[in-house]
């Protein structure tokens, strides 16, 4: 049986990073067949329904004000296009949709116009995910009441490397909306993204920050930076094949029941990077030809990529 645990060390969590890659597999892997068919993956379509001008200054991000990556601004997508994309994105497969707003917080006038988005894709019979920023304790309790699912809030790194990529908030910021949405009883996605410049014992800490959450986050994004033009994080070094199939594999370790989802940066990695990402506990992915402003993988690719592994896209039928 296995077990939830709330308490994980640092140091417990650094000892599954060294430990061999061939065990450290054969671990993640027995532990993702107890709680998961591990020939199945979720499927998500993520859409941007406001771009750019984004006040917050994260040194990967092209929505950023603050950087200048040639992005155009746009106002709030209207609801038909939203809703039109919503069917698409059915139609390919997707069961969750997922809208994304570059914003540091929503105004309780925006969220209006968010919550009839929600109401729509709920009415198509599709999960829905939103991610907006900062939210009160008020604005989560609206979004519980509109039927949202899921909120999107990524920790993105450690707390002690957070300040190297974000100024304009604190981590904690980050831990108090996740609070907010839990206790507002929608489920939570929070990952984060490996190639900011971090250590092994940064990767670690985020997970450990994460699995020791009260409730652990039900969707953990794993995300590769996809290095842009423009931004300050534009020339990173990215980490190894092997280095992102281990953090993959400790995430499935010690957050055994939730959905790990090999999330952005998928575009750049091989079908055999990806098959281990599958085998070592990812069960999840961003399915659709752009995640916010990053390329993704083709629909006709991953067709062909999930047709080799045996893998079926979950349907809800």
């Amino acid at each position: 049986m296995t077990q939830l645990r709330h308490d994980w060390k640092l140091e417990e969590i650094e000892n599954l990073f060294s430990m061999p890659f061939n065990d450290l597999l054969f671990k993640a892997h027995s532990i993702h067949r107890e709680n998961f068919d591990p020939n199945k993956v979720q499927v998500s379509s993520l859409l941007n329904i406001k771009t750019g001008a984004c006040p917050e200054d994260c040194s990967y991000c092209s929505q950023s004000s603050k950087h200048d990556s040639g992005l155009e601004r746009e106002s709030l997508m209207q609801l038909n296009q939203v809703i039109s994309a919503a069917k698409k994105a059915k139609e390919l497969g997707s069961e969750r949709f997922c809208m994304g707003a570059a914003w540091r917080n929503p105004t309780d006038k925006s969220l209006d116009l968010v919550i009839e988005m929600i109401k729509e894709v709920k009415g198509l019979g599709m999960e829905s995910c939103v991610t907006l920023g900062m939210l009160t304790d008020k604005q989560a309790e609206r979004l519980k009441k509109a039927g949202l699912d899921y909120y999107n809030h990524n920790i993105d790194t450690s707390k002690e490397h957070y300040s190297n990529v974000i100024t304009t908030r604190e981590f904690q910021d980050r831990l108090d909306t996740i609070d907010h949405v839990q206790k507002a009883g929608i489920n939570v996605c929070s990952g984060g993204i490996l190639g900011l410049g971090e250590s092994v014992e940064d990767r670690a800490s985020m997970l450990q920050t994460l699995s020791n959450m009260e409730v652990h986050p039900n969707s953990v994004p794993i995300n590769l930076l996809v290095p842009i033009p423009g931004t300050p994080f534009e020339s990173m070094d990215r980490p190894s094949e092997i280095d992102f199939v281990r953090s993959i594999a400790v995430a499935r370790i010690l957050m055994p029941k939730s959905v790990v989802r090999l999330s952005a940066g998928r575009n750049d990695m091989s079908e055999s990077m990806q098959a281990m990402c599958f085998f070592a506990g990812a069960n999840s992915v961003f399915y659709g030809d752009e995640l916010l402003t990053t390329p993704n993988v083709t629909q006709s690719t991953d067709e062909a990529l999930f047709k080799g592994l045996g893998i079926n896209m979950h349907q809800h039928h």
